[in-house]
């Protein structure tokens, strides 16, 4: 699973590199709907991941939607991970 998530955060790279190149707007809608269905492949396998490693889950729930300094986030969630 962890390789199917590269894979969707590389499909989601390629299309932002060729739609910050294209210049026919409908070639570009398309390009966008179809990074569309990257992100949520990529959210999905990032949820199948979180919810059978309680380490990812840990980290996760530590950092991500929370307000404050990403750095402090994750350095916190660091010290909660290898409390796991």
């Amino acid at each position: 699973m962890i390789s199917s998530l590269q894979e969707e955060c590389e499909a989601i790279g390629w299309y932002e590199q060729r739609m910050s190149l294209e210049q026919d707007e409908q070639a570009r809608a398309i390009m966008e709907n179809a990074q569309q269905e990257e992100f949520k492949h990529f959210a999905m396998s990032l949820e199948f991941l979180s919810r059978h490693n309680e380490k990812w889950r840990t980290a996760l729930q530590n950092v991500l939607f929370k307000d404050g300094d990403i750095v402090e986030l994750g350095e916190e969630a660091e010290e909660k991970v290898d409390e796991v």
